[in-house]
């Protein structure tokens, strides 16, 4: 009796201390999953609100930035000394003209009486150089005038009018979607401004951020403490059954993660734009040029949505190769190493456990995301570089914010921890011929 209670209780304590870190690995990977989740929402809305289309590419964006500058410069309006200078230069200018064109009027060639009568009566009685001496005071009574407080109100007034009726003549059709696009994200982020909207959405996604490294470490971690038993127990050969079997529900939680938390971002956006206008700066922020957030299942639902037959070839291919080939891989491996000779002998079981390996695609999977992140970052940068302006009146700063998410590293820690568990499965005595 207590022979056999020492051969069961060693099993025991190894279930319950694995099922239990087999626990927190499935916690950990939920967290991760729902954050994933939240994260693309959050920078979908983002997305959406700062989209270039309601931003830099809208009529109605420029036309209210430029008024609200014509406005205030209109506001501010008032005549330096050096500008009433100039002005009555040019108001002496226009009088001289005047003048000049007027008695060039008067001394054309008359044809009839009354003309020669008005011609004769004005030579004799207006000198031409006396009216153009008194030019200066006419010219500086205009500018006085103009330069009164109730004349500079109606020009302001005028003016302004003018802007008002330019400005409700400029428009286009992303109003309003903008606006019904905008009034719905700040609801649901309960703010009421760009300002505060910008706040709270970088708050959320730092905080997302954080956690989502956090339990993506502890979830590794989870799975190496369940490695490190493999060499503490490697002599304890009636125990490996039971470890090999819990490890592959490991393995098997890093996989559902992998696939569904989201992998890669691609994020493209023109982080500033000012445009000087009128001595002021127009200024243009975080508008987002493309945004896509994808985990493998995502991946594979687009392509499989896609009109074009090759495409959903594609999606089923990566589908089979990448999640069902290796469940049921790990299924086959679990049979194996139950140790029944019924199943244990089973070619189609050998076939999973053994011999599926070749088409098992998740570490080709693992490349091709490598190699995609980098083409589509280079790619991006190539062009974003290109956007880059600092002139005088115009300059823009473009970002890059394509990245790896946990989701692939998840997966690349899946990738390695199958491969560590097949080189057990060729190791422990119950596959052994």
């Amino acid at each position: 009796m207590k022979a056999i209670r020492k051969s069961i209780l060693p099993k025991i304590l190894l279930l319950a201390g694995l099922s239990l870190l087999l626990c927190g690995e499935a916690w950990f990977g939920y967290r991760i999953s729902t954050l994933s989740s939240q994260q693309q929402e959050i920078k979908s809305d983002y997305s959406a609100s700062n989209n270039i289309s309601f931003g830099i590419l809208s009529v109605d964006q420029w036309r209210e930035k430029m008024s609200a500058v014509v406005d205030e410069k209109v506001k501010e309006f008032d005549m330096s000394a050096e500008q009433k200078k100039d002005l009555q230069k040019k108001v002496e200018k226009q009088l001289n003209q005047l003048v000049d064109k007027a008695v060039a009027d008067i001394n054309k060639p008359q044809k009839s009486i009354g003309g020669k009568l008005k011609k004769l009566a004005f030579n004799a009685v207006v000198d031409p150089e006396e009216i153009k001496s008194e030019v200066p005071t006419f010219a500086a009574t205009i500018v006085n005038r103009i330069n009164k407080p109730a004349s500079k109100k109606r020009i302001k007034n005028i003016i302004t009018s003018k802007v008002d009726q330019l400005e409700n003549e400029t428009f286009d059709n992303t109003e309003p979607a903008s606006v019904t696009v905008k009034r719905h994200i700040y609801k649901k982020y309960h703010v009421n401004n760009n300002v505060d909207f910008e706040k709270t959405i970088e708050a959320q996604l730092n905080e997302i951020q954080r956690e989502m490294y956090t339990y993506t470490f502890a979830m590794i971690g989870c799975v190496l403490l369940a490695l490190c038993l493999w060499l503490l127990l490697k002599k304890q050969v009636r125990l490996h059954t039971t470890l090999y079997i819990l490890s592959l529900l490991f393995a098997f939680v890093m996989l559902l993660v992998g696939i569904t938390a989201t992998i890669i971002e691609v994020d493209a956006r023109i982080q500033s734009l000012n445009f000087t206008l009128l001595s002021e700066k127009l200024a243009f922020n975080n508008q987002v040029l493309f945004f896509q957030s994808k985990s493998i299942t995502g991946i594979i639902a687009s392509l499989v949505e896609q009109p074009k037959p090759d495409a959903v070839l594609v999606g089923i291919l990566i589908l089979l190769f990448v999640i069902i080939l290796p469940v049921l891989r790990m299924m086959g491996k679990g049979i194996l190493i139950w140790g029944r000779e019924k199943y244990a002998n089973n070619k189609l079981v050998r076939f999973l456990a053994l011999d599926l390996g070749k088409w098992d695609m998740a570490d080709v999977m693992v490349v091709g995301i490598a190699m995609t992140y980098i083409g589509l970052n280079g790619i991006l940068q190539s062009q974003l570089s290109s956007l880059n302006i600092q002139e005088e009146l115009l300059s823009t700063v473009t970002k890059n914010n394509t990245s790896l998410q946990p989701g692939y590293y998840i997966f690349v820690a899946y990738v390695i921890y199958v491969s560590i568990l097949s080189l057990i499965l060729k190791r422990i005595k119950p596959i052994e011929k």
